[in-house]
């Protein structure tokens, strides 16, 4: 009889031990949540201040963003550039995307991104032109979100890049 209450006892305390054990585990993985949730966002906002910092600093690029690509025509070197800036940006886009869907990142990091490419950059034919480049690499979910959100119903489809003066951006 004392032999099975004690057995009773271990189990209990055993059950009690794995009960605890369970939600310590259950707590660590949240604050290991939060704590990735924090380092994308810190990374993400990163990304945005070293961006600044080097415009800010770069009196050459801090030029060439301060021209309205629209009307001024850009020399060969400048339009590379102005290419590979809006690259970083549509890259950019993509991966706080990507981690705002995952619950990764809040969707103000997403916002912020956005609204800097509405400023126009997206629907000049250089950036028509990089974002049919990129397109077929994105899903339908995606691709349906960017065109919503920056040609708001635009035929971007049939862009044809023989046509336009894209086919010659990089020249």
């Amino acid at each position: 009889m004392m032999e099975n209450t004690i057995i009773l006892a271990v189990q209990v305390i055993a059950a009690f031990g794995v009960v605890v054990s369970v939600f310590y585990l259950g707590v660590q993985v949240s604050q290991q949540n939060k704590i990735t949730k924090a380092q994308f966002g810190f990374s993400l906002t990163q990304r945005l201040y070293d961006r600044f910092f080097q415009t800010a600093t770069n009196p050459a690029f801090c030029n060439l963003l301060a021209r309205d690509w629209a009307v001024e025509e850009l020399d060969s070197s400048q339009r590379w550039q102005a290419g590979m800036y809006i690259n970083a940006l549509l890259v950019d886009i993509f991966d706080t995307y990507d981690k705002s869907e995952a619950g990764l990142v809040d969707a103000s990091q997403l916002d912020m991104r956005i609204n800097l490419l509405k400023t126009g950059m997206m629907k000049l034919p250089i950036g028509k032109m990089l974002w049919n480049l990129w397109k077929p690499t994105r899903s339908n979910e995606f691709i349906d979100w960017f065109e919503l959100q920056l040609f708001e119903g635009e035929e971007i489809e049939g862009f044809d890049l023989r046509e336009s003066d894209a086919s010659t951006q990089f020249r």
